[in-house]
């Protein structure tokens, strides 16, 4: 019996949350909201998290560029070393880290603000209020994650590819042509659209889970700090499945196609 609960609980929360998705998205182009409320989510979720995107990116370029090294230096294949760190980075680890990062820094915040709305009744006083809190609240940060996300990701990838080109030249001694001249030929427009278009929908991810958490919120300070937690839990599952989705279809698509060759 509590397994069914548990079931039809889960079935309850993914139907309100598509409902979620369906009301902000009409909010926001229907009427979009006032661009002081935009500008302030640009700010809060694009320009607060450069800093710990670019040490994040700048980190795992080194990294990447490190075991490339050691691991195709003894097989004559060091000069391959840029563009494992360039695929890798524009590919698969910019796009999650990134998520990973923002989830971390803005998501979190995200839940635990509406959360302390939604357990001090600020929102109920906005609906009194004949306040919309989907367009209010959601669909700024809404239309700033869609936005800005890809655009951390982009910095992301430069700092990664900078932080290997870095190790590579100055500690591996690797001539800085030998580091880039085979990115332009073996890093296709495809391997970035698939970069863009993983952030895309990790920013959609990130900030509806996340208000949705918070939106639900119940039980004082420490349903507020649960809901956080749920949510930061949920997003990360959400962008390692939905990251094997994107990739698995992308690379069907043009596979079937060739659109993108």
């Amino acid at each position: 019996m509590r397994f069914l609960i548990s079931k039809l609980n889960f079935l309850a929360a993914t139907g309100e949350f598509i409902i979620l998705i369906w009301e902000v998205t009409a909010a926001t182009f229907k009427r979009p909201p006032s661009w002081a409320l935009i500008r302030e989510q640009l700010y809060n979720i694009g320009v607060l998290s450069l800093p710990v995107v670019a040490m994040t990116g700048f980190s795992t370029g080194l990294v990447l560029a490190a075991q490339s090294f050691f691991q195709l230096s003894d097989k004559g294949l060091a000069g391959a070393t840029g563009l494992m760190v360039g695929k890798a980075m524009i590919t698969e680890l910019g796009p999650v880290l990134t998520a990973f990062m923002v989830t971390g820094r803005v998501g979190a915040a995200m839940c635990a603000e509406l959360g302390t709305m939604r357990v001090t009744e600020q929102i109920d006083a906005l609906e009194t209020m004949a306040v919309n809190p989907n367009r209010y609240l959601i669909a700024p940060r809404f239309l700033s994650g869609m936005l800005m996300m890809p655009l951390l990701t982009v910095f992301s990838i430069f700092m990664g590819i900078f932080g290997g080109y870095l190790i590579a030249v100055f500690y591996f001694k690797m001539p800085p042509t030998t580091y880039f001249d085979p990115m332009p030929i073996y890093i296709t427009n495809f391997d970035l659209l698939i970069g863009i278009v993983k952030a895309f929908f990790f920013g959609v991810l990130i900030v509806t889970i996340s208000c949705f958490k918070g939106l639900h919120t119940s039980g004082g300070a420490e349903g507020v700090g649960r809901s956080t937690t749920n949510s930061v839990v949920v997003c990360y599952t959400f962008i390692l499945f939905t990251n094997f989705l994107i990739t698995l279809g992308l690379n069907m698509l043009e596979n079937a196609t060739g659109w993108f060759s």
